[in-house]
């Protein structure tokens, strides 16, 4: 095969057109499946459609995230409600979290969130991401925690405003008893964050396992680690584009 030529750093000002959007987030949802962090048809990747004030492009209700395309991709309201004919309902009720962080989030263009069971494990422990590995420790001071309050839904809408504040200005956060949620200014940073949040968490379950005890590193090296980490309007670009390319091969209909 081929090499493929280098991909182009994008202008960080670009603004993505609704079909470049939609084809970025049928590209995430299907690596969420591809990669083993779905849960059946459950769970949302949103993204907010640029200049078009509080709608957004979510999962028909009862697809599996293997079988979302970028014209399956529903545009809804701030609260969930179809904003375009469809077939396939939504899920109101499963869009609460994602219309609190976009609307208490400005940058947050793409909003993720997952039940995996590294996720959810890792949800019911006290202490959240230990810095076992350097990947963890990229998530030093970077996860927000928001206390367990039932089922998320529009009978309890004040719990949006704390889900805004616990997060603040994170990237990432824990909910706990719940699952894992993170947000990005692109679907690739979101898709990035949650990924490697993933992989802290399977690292952090992998190691408790051994049953013996665990090594932590001094709080001088997770904070010059933490910081050796990019955080620019590109972050999860590179890698973004070689998992597009893998879909592109053996997914093509993700972009339909």
């Amino acid at each position: 095969m081929p090499l493929p030529p280098p991909p182009v750093r994008p202008d960080p000002e670009h603004v993505p057109s609704e079909q470049e959007l939609r084809e970025d987030l049928a590209a995430a949802y299907r690596l969420i499946a591809l990669y083993g962090m779905t849960d059946l048809v459950f769970t949302h990747l949103s993204a907010r459609i640029p200049g078009e004030g509080h709608r957004f492009l979510v999962n028909p209700y009862g697809l599996l995230f293997e079988e979302i395309t970028a014209s399956s991709l529903v545009v809804v309201d701030a609260d969930g409600e179809p904003a375009q004919e469809t077939s396939w309902p939504v899920n109101p009720a499963g869009f609460v979290i994602h219309s609190a962080v976009h609307a208490g989030r400005p940058d947050a263009l793409c909003v993720m969130h997952t039940h995996t069971l590294a996720g959810m494990a890792v949800a019911a422990q006290q202490q959240g991401i230990l810095p076992l590995n350097q990947i963890s420790m990229e998530f030093d001071g970077r996860v927000a925690f928001h206390d367990y309050e039932g089922i998320a839904d529009d009978d309890n809408l004040s719990e949006r405003q704390r889900l805004v504040r616990d997060l603040g200005d994170k990237p990432c956060m824990i909910l706990r008893h719940h699952g894992l949620l993170t947000v990005g200014r692109t679907v690739a940073e979101a898709f990035y964050w949650m990924w490697y949040l993933e992989q802290s968490c399977r690292i952090q379950l992998t190691a408790q396992q051994s049953g013996v005890p665990l090594s932590l590193p001094s709080r001088g090296t997770i904070e010059r680690t933490r910081a050796q980490f990019s955080t620019g309007p590109t972050k999860g670009w590179l890698p973004w584009q070689a998992l597009k390319r893998k879909l592109d091969r053996e997914q093509p209909d993700y972009k339909q």
